[in-house]
């Protein structure tokens, strides 16, 4: 069992770029997102202004002090130079074309119209009105003059849109005024595009479409565009999945290359294969997934040894042994790189060939593995520790609903024993990481009963519970044990094989913005709890404690929500800087290769190694790292707009009904409040709230009114009445119960003429009379 023993027959042998070499094309073909370090490039030569800064200065500004590796900002100049955002002056000096009043970055709209655009290298982003965007679309890279701002806040106008994010939009197609238009689905973009009629290739009205941006070059004008794909009608269920994935740019079906490619694999247990794989075919071997679930990753086996102690397997699907590095399967995945989960269905980053049959570990059969092999004294610390290249067998496949049975007494049969024993372990592992100062912020899922036409029926939570943990600590185990075999440096070895040398996917947690912390500090003492004041290091101790005194009260719900907001985004990078939600020095993702691409590259990066090679070329893995974190966030807001849409569709039923909510979110131009029976969210703007005029007070992280001082703070109580529901852009208009909308003008008077509310379209129940917003109960 020791780590010397480590299998590495059958490593295949390829060139250290070999790894990730097909992402260029992909990334090129269908992402168009800055580049970070061209952008760090662009803000160091702004921030020089007039006197301009050499290419020297720029690469020791940039942390870069190797000449061999100056190449890069000498790429970012060339780059700049031909696009036209900088100038070359005298003496070798780049400035920036417009001077220092100009700026560059991407711009994000917001729900008001206005839009912040970020500068990158550090710098505020800076502020644009409605009126200033011009012919800028959420996510566009543009150049802006900076026009001063109200105190400290930057504001600046678009002078031009340097790169469109996207020239492909999703929506409804309706008539108005005689002419086609499509409403985007994206709330982002607000400004119809106008179809003119040779471009409407057949779409109708009702028809949800994807359309191509024109040429669009004047604000005043409409922006135009032509039809290219029909996807069906707007509200029918397959066609609005369909949708959300074309909207966040997701592949709707694969191409008939990469289906034909999958369809030619054949099993790969083959004898010869086997021979050269170690074999724990005849180690007790289960798993346990959801009772839906198709693309099995994981197993787990466990048998005592002859020392008296416990030798744990964590068996992982080998995808590496079927998709090889620059074939059109490769090629796919990597531009998926990820599997996509809606509400309804999975969109799997391989053809079901692959997903669901060879590589998924389904039971009684032969299936090739990548293992981490630990033996575990009764405390579960490790003794040893192996990785390689098995062949295995599972015995028996749980849904997690059967494992929980058998962990809470209430079930048995074939394997019950080794179910008990690894929840044992679990929790052990369980009870030292949270010691460590791993966050305890697991959040509940969403769930949704459909009928056979995919309408709701009803809206769930999917709570985790200790069967669900006894496979998540195991495959915690496995992946940051193999992150941290990787930064070791080998017996005997030297040079290029020093610790950390060897690049390598990991995955990162960063520190949590001090900003939040205080605001989660805030809200918990509106609750009155305390969260204490910490560092860095004893942080996480101080959030877990906040959360065990909420635990089981109406508030628990909301103050996770915000701890988890709190939070920096975990994303891929060959720089280590270790997991902080998990308290790992180091982390990498190993256990899901189906699913996801940076574990493939863990797998033949742990192959590479452990057959001796060199150090990995950690510009192309690093390229692949961030292409996959953009696309996992594509991913995830797919996955939260089809949550969306179905909250939405469950609404409309219920327009004029009235609900008990908790506000879970503060914005300047409204108040999100979550239902508490059915977790669905919607909106209450600002202007719609009678009485007063209300603003958003980012200090407090409240919204007041200016003439009456009414508060509105997260984690407030209301009860509100479904007012409408807008399926094209799923938002659901929320109303205060009982409090008819009288409007009043910017001053905070009321406004002398009356205008009447907009009507419910079904009646629902009753609404209480003159009703205030609660605060939430106390604990004494």
């Amino acid at each position: 069992m020791s780590i010397n023993g480590m299998l590495t027959i059958g490593a295949p042998t390829f060139r250290p770029s070999a790894l990730c070499s097909t992402i260029h094309p992909i990334l090129n073909r269908r992402s168009s997102q800055p580049d970070p370090f061209v952008q760090q490039v662009l803000a160091a030569i702004r921030s020089a202004g007039h006197a301009g800064v050499t290419s020297q200065q720029l690469a020791l500004q940039l942390g870069i002090r190797e000449k061999s590796q100056r190449y890069k900002v000498f790429d970012a100049i060339d780059l700049l130079l031909d696009e036209g955002r900088i100038e070359s002056g005298k003496k070798g000096r780049y400035t920036v074309t417009g001077g220092k009043d100009s700026a560059e970055g991407t711009i994000d709209i917001i729900a008001s119209g206005a839009g912040y655009v970020r500068l990158g290298g550090g710098e505020d982003d800076v502020y644009v009105q409605q009126r200033d965007i011009g012919t800028a679309l959420h996510g566009d890279t543009v150049a802006i003059k900076l026009i001063g701002g109200r105190g400290s806040r930057l504001e600046g106008k678009v002078v031009k849109v340097l790169k469109r994010r996207r020239i492909e939009f999703v929506g409804t197609v309706h008539k108005h005024q005689g002419r086609m238009i499509l409403v985007a689905d994206d709330q982002r973009v607000q400004r119809p595009f106008v179809i003119p009629a040779a471009e409407v290739n057949g779409a109708v009205e009702g028809d949800k479409a994807i359309i191509e941006l024109g040429e669009w070059k004047d604000a005043r004008d409409e922006p135009r565009g032509k039809v290219v794909r029909v996807l069906g009608r707007a509200g029918q269920h397959h066609v609005e999945m369909h949708a959300i994935l074309a909207e966040f740019g997701l592949p709707l079906e694969f191409p008939e290359s990469v289906l034909r490619a999958a369809t030619e694999i054949r099993d790969g247990a083959t004898v010869d294969e086997v021979a050269r794989r170690r074999d724990v075919r005849n180690i007790p071997t289960i798993t346990i997934d959801p009772d839906d679930a198709k693309d099995l990753d994981d197993a787990l086996s466990v048998r005592k040894l002859e020392n008296g102690h416990w030798e744990v397997g964590v068996h992982i699907a080998d995808v590496s042994h079927y998709v090889t590095p620059g074939s059109v399967l490769d090629m796919e995945a990597a531009s998926r790189a990820t599997s996509v989960y809606l509400v309804d269905r999975v969109v799997p980053m391989l053809p079901e060939k692959l997903s669901n049959d060879l590589c998924s570990l389904h039971a009684d059969t032969d299936k090739l593995s990548f293992s981490a092999i630990f033996e575990l004294d009764d405390q579960a610390r490790i003794k040893g520790e192996w990785f390689g290249r098995t062949v295995m067998r599972s015995r028996r496949r749980f849904a997690y609903a059967e494992a929980q049975a058998i962990i809470d007494g209430k079930g048995e049969g074939a394997f019950q024993d080794e179910v008990l024993l690894l929840h044992r372990l679990a929790q052990i592992l369980r009870k030292e990481r949270i010691g460590n100062g791993a966050l305890e912020i697991g959040g509940n899922e969403v769930k949704f009963k459909l009928d056979a036409d995919g309408k709701p029926l009803g809206v769930y939570e999917k709570v985790m519970g200790p069967a669900n943990w006894l496979i998540e600590e195991f495959m915690l185990l496995a992946n940051k044990r193999v992150a941290t075999w990787v930064n070791k440096r080998p017996a005997g070895k030297e040079g290029h094989h020093q610790r950390g040398a060897r690049p390598f996917v990991y995955r990162i947690h960063d520190e949590p913005d001090p900003e939040k912390i205080d605001q989660l500090r805030s809200l918990a003492k509106s609750f009155g709890y305390t969260l204490r004041h910490a560092d860095a290091s004893e942080l996480p101790h101080a959030i877990n404690d906040l959360l065990k005194d909420v635990k089981g009260t109406e508030e628990e719900n909301i103050i996770k929500q915000v701890a988890i907001r709190s939070m920096a985004k975990a994303i891929y990078s060959t720089e280590n800087i270790g997991h902080y939600g998990l308290a790992f020095e180091h982390y990498t993702h190993f256990t899901s290769p189906i699913r996801r691409y940076p574990d493939l590259l863990v797998h033949r990066a742990m192959a590479h190694y452990l057959a001796g090679g060199g150090p990995l070329d950690r510009g192309e893995l690093e390229l692949s790292c961030s292409h996959s974190s953009r696309m996992e966030k594509q991913a995830s807001d797919a996955e939260r707009a089809s949550i969306k849409y179905k909250q939405a569709e469950y609404m409309v039923a219920r327009i004029g009904q009235s609900f008990e909510g908790v506000i879970s979110g503060l914005t300047t131009w409204g108040i999100y409040v979550e239902l508490k029976e059915n977790k669905c969210e919607g909106l209450i703007g600002l202007r719609d709230i009678p009485g007063d005029v209300f603003k958003f007070d980012k200090e407090r992280y409240m919204v007041v009114g200016q003439r009456t001082g009414r508060k509105f703070r997260l984690g407030d109580e209301l009860e509100v009445t479904v007012k409408a529901v807008d399926m094209d852009r799923r938002v659901v208009d929320f109303s205060l119960t009982g409090e008819a909308s009288s409007p009043v003008t910017t001053s905070g008077k009321f406004a002398r003429r009356s205008i009447a509310p907009r009507k419910a379209t079904a009646k629902g129940k009753k609404p209480k009379q003159s009703p205030k917003a609660k605060k939430g109960k106390k604990r004494r």
